[in-house]
């Protein structure tokens, strides 16, 4: 599994997770986020990764900061999966 792949799904299953825990559907989170819902649901499969500014529509509609998002991503993970400068 490739980096991306698996940053994309850690947070597709965070953002259900929000979703869930405000009780949104699917389609109503895509609507307040202006968002399609079929990229919502490829976010939430892990299958595309949002950009940022999806990201910040994301956490307007869903009321949380976006760091509340990408708190998956802990410094460990950052550590293990981001390449050192060179």
């Amino acid at each position: 599994m490739s980096e991306v792949t698996h940053a994309a799904e850690l947070l597709g299953t965070r953002i259900r997770e929000m979703r869930k825990k405000r009780r949104l559907t699917q389609v109503m989170l895509a609507e307040a986020s202006g968002i399609p819902q079929s990229h919502m649901s490829s976010i939430e499969r892990g299958a595309m990764l949002p950009n940022l500014v999806t990201l910040f529509r994301l956490a307007a509609a869903l009321d949380c900061k976006v760091s509340s998002l990408v708190s998956v991503f802990d410094i460990k993970y950052l550590r293990n999966t981001v390449p050192p400068d060179t």
